[in-house]
């Protein structure tokens, strides 16, 4: 009940506002949805499985260029578009995982980011189908074919609702994930990996899953923001990127499930409000962050769920 007290005001607060607010305002809370789901994804290895990635970008570049690169040459509808550049990060995320999780902490770290870069390489490099430096651009965003209707999403509303509806059904799936058997095989693992395997628990086989899993999902972020963005840029897979969903995280909690989305929330507002008075927004974002950090251990969720916990006598880990 305490869950429902919170969840459906933010769910009404959600559905009605792009009615009460400005274009600029629903276009940011667009991309705040889609980097929310991007720091989930992200979260799923690093705060229930105890990897730390460096190259998560590989997967949402992926997502993001293949959307641009159907969207651009093809004319197929928004599904087709969308299930096509998410199987493809799948695909990508199982063969860099494949390699990646047969090591542990910083070499597992040091994988992703070497593996991340070679897919920025790559992208940056075959100009003849990525468009180099420059990017995909000019393409226009694919039509959503229903059974009664079309539906364009040229308006910044209709691309939010697509976006909200979809991020929040993604998120929705990520927490039965880790509520499920499987996810707490993975906190296990998190916590104490070698009891894990000494139980005869395959790890290598969990976080392939948990990986791809990830890897998934962070693709159909990236898709989403390609479409959003009307672009797809080397940016997208450089490991500046994978730092973001890394800082979200960090910010919002990791050990509870919607920290990173608040990490986004934060994040984005921060960057909002310090641009507005400076370009040089990194420095002053930088010493905004370094006290949160102190003073939040566990994030600014995690830290105030935390807190809430103790004083009621419950659990910590969320």
């Amino acid at each position: 009940m305490k869950r429902l007290a919170f969840i459906l005001p933010a769910a009404l607060g959600l559905l009605l506002f792009p009615k009460v607010s400005s274009t600029f305002y629903v276009l940011l809370l667009t991309e705040i949805l889609i980097f929310a789901l991007f720091a989930l994804s992200f979260n799923l290895l690093f705060g229930y499985t105890g990897l730390l990635s460096f190259g998560h970008a590989a997967f949402f570049g992926l997502g993001g260029y293949t959307a641009a690169l159907l969207s651009y040459y093809t004319h197929i509808s928004l599904v087709p578009v969308l299930a096509i550049s998410t199987l493809s990060a799948a695909l990508g995320a199982g063969i860099i995982g494949f390699f990646c999780i047969r090591r542990d902490e910083i070499y597992f770290a040091m994988l992703t980011l070497g593996f991340g870069m070679m897919v920025f390489t790559v992208v940056h490099q075959w100009r003849s189908l990525t468009g180099g430096s420059d990017g995909i651009t000019g393409f226009e965003i694919p039509k959503l074919n229903l059974v009664f209707a079309q539906i364009s999403l040229f308006s910044p509303a209709s691309f939010y609702y697509l976006t909200l509806i979809t991020c929040s059904l993604l998120a929705l799936t990520l927490w039965v994930i880790t509520k499920s058997p499987f996810g707490l095989i993975l906190k296990s693992m998190r916590e104490n990996t070698e009891r894990v395997a000494f139980i005869g628990i395959n790890v290598k086989l969990y976080r392939w899953i948990a990986f791809i899993i990830a890897g998934t999902i962070a693709g159909f972020s990236g898709a989403l923001f390609a479409l959003y963005d009307r672009m797809a840029s080397p940016t997208m897979v450089h490991w500046t990127m994978s730092a973001k969903p890394v800082l979200m995280t960090i910010l919002g909690g990791p050990r509870i499930f919607l920290g990173p989305a608040v990490g986004a929330v934060i994040f984005y507002l921060l960057e909002h409000i310090i641009t507005q008075y400076t370009q040089s927004w990194m420095i002053f974002l930088g010493a905004v962050l370094i006290p949160i950090v102190i003073f939040f251990p566990e994030g600014v969720m995690g830290t105030i769920v935390m807190w809430i916990k103790n004083i009621t006598g419950r659990g910590t880990d969320g």
